[in-house]
């Protein structure tokens, strides 16, 4: 009996040794140095050590595990593992409580330190550069009951009934791919599905390397805030410590705009390869010449043009807008009979003049470029995977800071991989523990 009780005090004989190596590996390649490991107290216990805890959320992402009472009971379960996060295992591990605060009070800006550093070592290793840049977005869905669709709450998607459980979380729409599925008919267009859904949450916006597919820089926002309106805040707060001057920047048409475009090519010196958004812009019957065809299916005739900063006017006129005879028009269209010198109607057309409408998109080399976009689809997958896509906690600083932590996570493997020689798996988490 005793000799058995040996046995079970050995707590090697619960933790597999490939798990050991593959924490030992990861937490040797994770500098924590920005983070204070202790709260300076006057009176009191300093309490738990702040790396430990930071540790421990580290093996909750690479375990997947959605919910910190996950996370506690796999500790509990692997001593060996809790002692390599820093914890002393002679004492009892940190309540839910505990890891709770933690995550709730920690700055963001003590976690964005740790990323730039492992942002530079894969710099320095000569695996991220700043010649190809993807930016992407991904919602994370709150944890509310109106997420759930088998929820029978009236107006749960309406901005007047925002849920009690997350009060920071807003109303987003998330699409699920670039189009729209629609069927054309002799006469009009008409949408079958519209790939949209409404959530409440938030969204984190990836900057990544578009070659290597790691993450550059990354930042949480409420699900309300569009793309559009967030890319140059980003892009400038990037390039404050990661140089993007004269890169490519890659992005989906939910980036397209013309200040966006002005803001990559004359303030970072790069091209932008962002999908061109048409934004219900009504597309106009043109002869081959470029003349525009009016309701009756006549050619209308050049009458000008008027110049503006960034767009020149093009104007069109009535081809019989001269005439009195009040037949001339087969529509006999209702401004023909206009009572006025020169009847008859008139059409503009807008000729942008800015950088945005000078790409050509439909060109060899804008497609190619385009298409390293898939990168970000590809990261933003291994990062979801983490169990990431749905938030268990109820507020934005804790939603934020699981955020960068999942990144953190996917960084720390890439580096250990590329140091242990496994270079092949530096973009696979499942892949270098099995091998570690």
């Amino acid at each position: 009996m005793y000799q058995r009780q040996e046995i079970f005090n050995i707590i090697e004989f619960f933790t597999s040794q490939k798990l050991v190596n593959f924490y030992t590996k990861l937490f040797e390649n994770l500098d924590l140095s920005p983070l204070p490991d202790r709260l300076p107290s006057k009176y009191g216990p300093t309490g738990y050590s702040r790396h430990a805890l930071f540790r421990a959320f580290i093996v909750m992402k690479c375990e997947k595990f959605a919910q910190i009472t996950d996370l506690k009971d796999f500790l509990e379960n692997n001593l060996i593992i809790a002692k390599l996060c820093g914890f002393d295992i002679l004492k009892p591990l940190p309540s839910y409580s505990v890891f709770r605060r933690f995550i709730k009070n920690l700055s963001n800006s003590f976690l964005k330190k740790i990323m730039k550093n492992q942002v530079n070592i894969l710099k320095g290793l000569g695996f991220i550069d700043n010649k190809f840049i993807s930016v992407d977005a991904t919602p994370v869905k709150a944890n509310t009951k109106f997420n759930n669709p088998k929820s029978f709450s009236i107006n749960k998607f309406s901005k007047n009934n925002p849920p009690s459980s997350d009060k920071d979380c807003k109303l987003g729409v998330h699409t699920s791919n670039n189009s729209m599925n629609v069927q054309v008919t002799d006469d009009k267009t008409v949408n079958l599905k519209k790939n949209y859904e409404f959530y409440w949450g938030y969204k984190n916006h990836v900057i990544c390397d578009a070659i290597s597919g790691l993450p550059i820089a990354e930042f949480t926002t409420t699900a309300d805030v569009n793309e559009v309106s967030i890319l140059t805040e980003i892009l400038a707060s990037t390039n404050e410590w990661f140089p993007l001057e004269g890169s490519y920047i890659i992005a989906d048409k939910g980036y397209d705009s013309k200040q966006n475009h002005d803001f990559i090519r004359y303030t970072l010196k790069g091209h932008a390869f962002i999908a061109l958004n048409k934004r219900g812009t009504k597309k106009k019957n043109l002869t081959s010449n470029g003349n525009v065809i009016c309701d009756a299916g006549l050619a209308m005739h050049k009458d000008g043009k008027q110049y503006f900063d960034s767009y020149i006017k093009q104007k069109f006129c009535c081809p019989f807008r001269t005439s009195k005879d009040d037949s001339l028009c087969p529509c006999k269209h209702e401004k023909y009979f206009n009572g006025k010198k020169n009847r008859g109607c008139v059409k503009y057309i807008t000729i942008s003049t800015d950088y945005r409408s000078s790409i050509n998109r439909d060109s060899i080399f804008f497609k190619k470029i385009y298409s390293l976009r898939t990168e970000s689809e590809r990261y933003n997958s291994r990062w979801k995977n983490l169990n990431t896509e749905k938030a268990y906690v109820r507020n934005i600083n804790s939603v934020t800071n699981l955020n960068t932590i999942g990144h953190i996570c996917l960084l720390a493997v890439a580096i250990a991989a590329i140091k242990s020689g496994c270079v092949d798996k530096f973009k696979s988490l499942s892949g270098f523990r099995r091998i570690s």
